[in-house]
């Protein structure tokens, strides 16, 4: 597998000839530089873990460009339905889907999720992490927006990922002391990929303190480049 990250909460995962986008927030993403065509080439997918648009980000503009079937929770689905996508895979928390080659499941994460349009808040359905399993390639969970919580370990017990995107901002998420003790006590996983952070002058400006937290435990931290992709 071929993971991108493309700052902030954003994904690319390339796997035998499927290429999935989680939270595809790349117009208006400060940490966004790479080209836009070349990110979002031969998309088959878009994953969205809730209805913030720092998260749902470019979602319509590529479903309609590429043509990919997106995945998310039911509500926010049917308001991707009225904005003019047909390809939707409406699911919710603790449901899982067959994707034709991978399949998704939606996590329990806490957090808000409602979006402002036209001046009126409007509820999207629950906040979600993602899971995202194929056979032969590393199972993957993607935790979303989210605080701590204890059943972080049932979920971890239930689905095994070998690679976690924690998001250790602070402020809108859990920061990065808490996001290690998540790993430590409850995730437990191989390898995590610090997110959500560095992207706004109200986040943590890096992920030092979450590297340092995990110094000497079993947990490899990855911080990739922005915009570079990196292979397990």
């Amino acid at each position: 597998m071929k993971i991108t990250w493309f700052g902030h909460s954003a994904f690319r995962l390339d796997f035998a000839d499927k290429v999935v986008l989680i939270d595809p927030y790349l117009t208006g993403n400060p940490s966004f530089t790479g080209d836009r065509a070349e990110a979002v080439r031969g998309v088959t997918h878009i994953l969205v873990t809730h209805g913030h648009s720092d998260h749902y980000g470019d979602t319509v503009a590529i479903a309609k460009e590429t043509g990919a079937t997106v995945a998310t929770n039911a509500d926010l689905s049917s308001w991707f339905a009225h904005k003019g996508l047909n390809r939707i895979e409406p699911m919710n928390t603790g449901g899982t889907i067959d994707a034709g080659g991978f399949s998704v499941t939606l996590v329990r994460a806490d957090h808000s999720a409602a979006t402002i349009e036209d001046g009126v808040s409007q509820a999207l359905g629950n906040a979600n992490g993602i899971i995202v399993k194929a056979v032969g390639e590393p199972t993957v969970y993607h935790l979303g927006d989210t605080d701590i919580f204890s059943d972080l370990a049932l979920i971890a017990e239930i689905h095994q990922p070998d690679i976690a995107f924690v998001p250790i901002g602070d402020r809108f998420t859990m920061g990065a002391e808490t996001a290690s003790l998540a790993v430590r006590r409850f995730l437990k996983t191989e390898r995590v990929v610090p997110i959500h952070y560095a992207t706004f002058p109200l986040l943590a400006p890096s992920a030092d303190k979450f590297v340092a937290a995990l110094d000497g435990t079993p947990t490899t931290v990855i911080v990739p480049e922005k915009n570079a992709a990196f292979g397990l």
